[in-house]
């Protein structure tokens, strides 16, 4: 993370004892010496992934800042960061098909969470924030509206890579899922800008 900033933790963002500015030191310093605290929490081990992944995307655009790319401010850095911290705790159990009628298989909701922001990760200049499932997820069949919120940056084609995010979702949760999707809405809420063309614009634009 640029410059290893300092954020609040915010509500509800405990996990396991830990909090997602001790998770997110933890990762800086490449989890040594080794906490099994941590590496034992499943909620801690989502969390670390989402952290990873913003750690990876922000570092690519300040590598890209001498091309003129779009860099995050720390305050967007704050928000993600807050929002995979609050995501990463359990929620509510998804249940998964087993051929044994006894057995009881089932998904964290965080957990799945975290399938639909790693899905982003192959869509050029995209960063997924909110995510929310909307439906009764504890029985199977029921059918859910994935609704998720997407940072792009300046000049990529949004209609474009809203697309590609809806079915890069699509792809993974029914990979990793039997959640029966009726719809993947996609909102945009942050166009990142860089410096030199101006401030951070904040877009509001929904494709579904």
């Amino acid at each position: 993370m640029p410059s290893n900033p300092t954020f609040p933790a915010p509500p509800g963002s405990d996990l396991d004892g830990h909090s997602i500015e001790e998770l997110s030191d933890y990762l800086d310093a490449g989890r040594e010496p080794r906490n099994d605290s941590i590496e034992s929490s499943p909620g801690c081990q989502i969390a670390l992934a989402g952290l990873a992944r913003l750690h990876r995307l922000t570092m690519e655009q300040l590598d890209a800042d001498v091309e003129q790319e779009p860099a995050p401010s720390d305050s967007w850095v704050q928000s993600i960061m807050n929002r995979i911290a609050l995501e990463a705790n359990a929620g509510r159990d998804i249940p998964i098909a087993h051929s044994d009628p006894h057995a009881a298989l089932a998904l964290s909701e965080g957990a799945v969470r975290g399938i639909i922001r790693s899905a982003g990760d192959g869509v050029e200049g995209v960063i997924v924030g909110r995510c929310r499932l909307d439906g009764d997820v504890t029985h199977l069949g029921e059918p859910i509206t994935i609704r998720v919120e997407m940072s792009i940056a300046w000049g990529e084609n949004i209609p474009a890579a809203a697309s590609q995010l809806r079915q890069a979702i699509a792809d993974e949760l029914h990979k990793h899922t039997e959640l029966a999707v009726a719809a993947i809405d996609i909102t945009v809420r942050d166009v990142r800008v860089a410096a030199h063309v101006g401030t951070p614009v904040q877009a509001t634009a929904t494709d579904a």
